[in-house]
């Protein structure tokens, strides 16, 4: 069925889009694992778990606020798997740190090609 809202919405935008949920659903995946590492009795880093699962959480709602904006823009959210985090264990917190630091970056050049998609689109949006 198609939607009655949808205007100027490439469908290439749209699949970024879904792309990036996934992107942000992956991160916030990473920092729970992050957060549960830390929180074990043999690394007992309890505010390094408490700032990776709030780091998770705000993930999760960057997810659910790209599924808000497809919704609202007549799109279709196709989700995938969540691929599981390259590791199990994190090593020290700055051990940690880096590898956030690297998907920090990661997620960010993603939101960037976004943004050049959409406007190569001529979507303001």
């Amino acid at each position: 069925m198609n939607s009655q809202v949808r205007q100027n919405f490439h469908q290439d935008c749209e699949a970024a889009i879904n792309r990036q949920i996934n992107l942000e659903m992956y991160a916030s995946y990473v920092y729970l694992s992050m957060s549960f590492y830390f929180d074990r009795d043999d690394q007992a880093l309890h505010n390094f778990a408490k700032f990776f699962r709030h780091q998770s959480h705000e993930e999760r709602e960057h997810a659910e606020k790209l599924m808000k904006l497809q919704n609202q823009r007549g799109g279709r959210i196709f989700l995938q798997d969540v691929k599981k985090p390259e590791r199990d264990e994190w090593g020290s917190g700055v051990e940690a740190l880096e590898c956030a630091l690297q998907l920090e970056k990661n997620v960010n050049q993603s939101l960037l090609d976004l943004h050049k998609l959409a406007t190569d689109h001529n979507d303001p949006h």
